[in-house]
């Protein structure tokens, strides 16, 4: 094996993750010369389903808006099935891959357009009520946070949900997005107060 003797030692990123989302993954329009990777729609024009936006705001501990996070959603369609080898069910649409990724403006939005999801299968054979899983990418953070999107017309569905039970009832309004029309909205907090929950997964 060769060594390269010209190469000084210690070049690497930094040991945190990123700042580099928007230019690897969400270039947006900060840069447009990069292509679109992903730019927050989940779901093509026909896929079955009620049509929702999901969006919010990620702030960091001292209160002040995320402009260089990226968020990325997984979730069931209409029917409550994955586009995953591990739900074998038959789904109405192959198209729909439940899958999307969105950056954080500058003041901190981000957002998805997306399609409902259905109830889907839980522990012990019990129901999940509909919701969205969300990871959050930022900056400063070794690794992603995990946490999820239940929607607040579901209230029967959430108040039988057995992950949501698992939350001191006096936080699961950080993991419940309120509805105006077909926007449910969701901010995230990462620290401080009315931090949003986050799984261990």
């Amino acid at each position: 094996m060769s060594t390269d003797s010209t190469r000084p030692e210690g070049i690497t990123p930094s040991q945190t993750v990123g700042p580099f989302f928007h230019y690897g993954l969400t270039p947006g329009t900060a840069y447009p010369h990069v292509p679109v990777s992903a730019d927050g729609h989940v779901a093509a024009p026909g896929t079955p389903g009620e049509r929702i936006v999901l969006t919010g705001r990620v702030f960091d501990g001292a209160g002040e808006p995320v402009p260089d996070a990226m968020l990325e959603i997984w979730q069931a369609d209409a029917d409550g099935r994955y586009a995953h080898p591990g739900d074998g069910r038959a789904r109405q649409s192959n198209s729909f891959m439940g899958f999307g990724r969105s950056d954080t403006r500058a003041d901190g939005t981000y957002r998805f357009e997306t399609v409902k999801p259905g109830p889907v299968p839980g522990p012990g054979g019990r129901e999940q009520a509909p919701h969205i899983l969300v990871a959050v990418f930022g900056r400063g953070m070794l690794k992603q946070l995990f946490t999820r999107a239940y929607f607040e017309d579901e209230a029967t569905a959430n108040a039988a949900d057995p992950i949501l039970a698992l939350v001191p009832e006096a936080r699961r309004g950080t993991l419940v997005a309120t509805r105006h029309g077909d926007t449910y909205t969701l901010d995230i907090r990462l620290q401080g107060e009315g931090e949003t929950v986050f799984f261990a997964v």
